[in-house]
């Protein structure tokens, strides 16, 4: 049934519903190509803002299909009924996928103040209140099911990094150690030149005043031969 024959106004505001879901749905599958966790969690925030758009465009949906209804047989009734459970319930996996793609995401800010989540709690709670017993069912175990893939994830990214702080660590230490030896030659080169320094000083006295008696032998270094001119 054409919604437009119903009410022009709830085939606009179907119409527009339908744009949003599309939007995010194409939203999600580009996220999937997106590996910034800046860029993520901008695409992220995009997608929040389109979710709460189509949030209130359902309850206007339902303001009006409930005026709607007092004036319009009952398949009619039973279509607007059925129409607005698909698509709090296309909205609710959205809801999920977004909180899912938000526990990945590693870009995390521990000083930000009341998180999109907390938002969606509240939404998530009155959409509920229109969905039936199996579609609560099929709900929370497909948020069960997200939950356990991101702490699986989560051990994973914990793991990861625990191993890359081990491996700089080991080559930290190794990086320490060979300073230390450079250390320790240049050290060594540098007292080897004074002692140079000091015994080319001490020879040179000794060859321009060999008599001079205050100037001490050196080590290895024979005394000085006078040298007698030949007449």
């Amino acid at each position: 049934m054409d919604l437009a024959s119903v009410n022009e106004e709830l085939a606009e505001i179907d119409g527009q519903i339908g744009d949003i879901l599309r939007a995010l749905q194409n939203g999600f599958q580009k996220l999937d190509k997106i590996k910034d966790p800046n860029r993520r969690s901008r695409q992220l925030e995009e997608l929040t803002d389109k979710m709460r758009d189509c949030k209130r465009l359902i309850k206007d949906f339902e303001r009006v299909s409930k005026d709607e209804v007092g004036r319009t047989d009952p398949e009619t009734a039973k279509m607007l009924h059925d129409r607005k459970q698909s698509m709090i319930k296309e909205l609710n996996s959205y809801v999920a996928l977004k909180k899912q793609y938000a526990s990945e995401n590693k870009r995390i800010d521990l000083f930000d103040g009341p998180s999109v989540e907390d938002d969606y709690g509240e939404e998530n709670v009155l959409l509920a209140s229109n969905m039936t017993n199996q579609q609560l069912m099929d709900q929370g175990n497909q948020l069960m099911d997200g939950t356990d893939q991101a702490i699986a994830r989560s051990k994973q990214t914990v793991q990861e990094t625990i191993n890359v702080g081990t491996e700089t660590a080991a080559a930290l230490k190794a990086q320490t150690e060979q300073m230390s030896r450079v250390i320790n030659e240049l050290d060594s080169i540098h007292f080897s030149i004074k002692k140079a320094s000091q015994l080319v000083k001490e020879i040179g006295r000794q060859i321009v005043n060999p008599h001079n008696k205050d100037i001490p032998n050196i080590p290895g270094l024979a005394p000085p031969v006078s040298r007698r001119l030949l007449r």
